[in-house]
């Protein structure tokens, strides 16, 4: 099928006067996998009804193929896209098979029926929705997950080459979520465009391409995942705190809400990176969190006690091989996430020539213009076992500009600029 781009053009549509759309546009061509988010009530349905020809907008326009969506054959726009509601009601009682046949109607002629072809796609569509097995059953007999499934599968029977999807994974359990997910992932790698109305964002973030953020009927923000998944877009829209990590396999941001009311605080702090070891930063990741600090930290060895702390926060970490020196690849890696950070602070922890590169890559910060920040309880020299090198950059860093504290209060309100930086 030849692919018509989809585009919409400044759309306000309301309902009884009101706006509920308030001048979206978007434009989706062939193999785009694009995630609508927002707040309940921001007008992420009415948008997609808009773009499926159900909510006529009241100012600007939405175009196939460059003509106006609402202005063409019901027919025509049906084989060329495929909606799937939130909560399909179907009456009577057909069966499943029947239900996803109804999909083909768009490709057949006045009064004709469904043929052998027809009845090979619909079989065809109910394997990819994992519901042929369900073919004679009375769709008002399944379960909501079950039925979701089958309206699905009429979708792909209709053989189009856009998606539109509200809520598609909502009465889903987490293996059918996946299914689906991965499924539509494929088919737009081979071409079809999916449009997608998603409240799990981190589902959104690991499937879709490109995601648009709607508050209140209007566009907040649109990019990749990496681009909008934010901790300050996530405060400003949803009014939460969030961490934003890197799925360990995927390498796509995974958002992590953070509690209300236990005095938690939105992540809209500075970006703080940890130097520590041997459990000396554990203590602190949960203060700087609290004043609403976005942590990463470094270079610590898998089964360090801050490393499991870290992993437990899911906060992004440069690390190495247990009981190992760092290597030169964490090495660069840790000055990355210095380089992300408006300060970086450096625990009292235990020196030695493995870890030695770890205070060299905090001088380099300090190089950068980073503030630095030391927390020592300890002293250096009970903690240094390189014979003094330990000592020596130490030395640097405070001469350099490092603000040193045993206090650690006094280091978290530094660092967060509550209060007056002690040494």
């Amino acid at each position: 099928m030849e692919w018509k781009t989809l585009e919409a053009r400044d759309v306000h549509a309301a309902y009884y006067g009101e706006d509920v759309v308030d001048g979206l546009s978007l434009v989706v061509d062939s193999g785009d996998f694009i995630g609508i988010v927002g707040p309940n009530g921001s007008g992420k349905t009415s948008f997609l009804k808009a773009l499926s020809r159900a909510l006529k907008p009241r100012e600007g326009c939405v175009l196939l193929g460059g003509e106006d969506l609402y202005a063409l054959p019901a027919r025509q726009v049906a084989r060329e896209m495929a909606m799937v509601p939130q909560d399909a009601t179907v009456s009577f009682g057909f069966t499943a098979l029947e239900v996803v046949l109804m999909g083909r109607n768009p490709h057949l002629g006045r009064l004709q029926g469904a043929g052998p072809g027809d009845l090979e796609m619909a079989r065809q569509a109910m394997e990819k929705a994992n519901v042929w097995h369900l073919a004679d059953r009375p769709v008002n007999e399944l379960s909501g997950g079950e039925r979701q499934r089958v309206i699905i599968a009429q979708a792909l029977a209709q053989d189009t080459g856009l998606l539109l999807l509200d809520e598609p994974t909502q009465h889903l359990d987490i293996n059918h979520q996946l299914s689906l997910l991965e499924m539509l992932s494929g088919m737009c790698s081979s071409g079809m465009a999916v449009v997608m109305v998603m409240h799990d964002l981190n589902l959104a973030s690991q499937y879709c391409d490109k995601l648009i953020v709607i508050r209140k009927g209007r566009e907040f923000a649109r990019g990749t995942p990496a681009e909008v998944l934010t901790s300050a877009v996530l405060y400003e829209v949803f009014g939460v705190g969030s961490i934003v990590t890197r799925h360990a396999v995927t390498e796509r941001p995974h958002v992590i809400f953070l509690p209300t009311g236990d005095g938690v605080a939105a992540l809209t702090g500075p970006r703080v990176h940890l130097v520590c070891g041997g459990a000396s930063g554990a203590s602190l990741m949960r203060d700087l969190l609290e004043r609403g600090c976005y942590l990463t930290a470094g270079v610590l060895n898998l089964g360090d006690g801050d490393e499991e702390v870290g992993r437990a926060l899911e906060i992004r970490m440069a690390t190495e091989a247990p009981f190992s020196h760092v290597s030169e690849e964490a090495h660069l890696a840790n000055l990355e996430l210095m380089r992300e950070a408006d300060a970086v602070v450096v625990t009292d922890l235990h020196v030695g020539p493995g870890n030695l590169i770890n205070l060299e890559a905090a001088l380099q910060a300090l190089e950068w213009g980073k503030r630095v920040f030391l927390f020592s309880p300890r002293n250096i020299e009970e903690r240094d076992h390189t014979g003094g090198r330990a000592r020596e950059l130490y030395r640097r860093l405070l001469e350099e500009g490092a603000v040193e504290s045993a206090d650690r209060e006094q280091i978290v309100a530094a660092v967060v600029g509550e209060g007056r930086e002690s040494s």
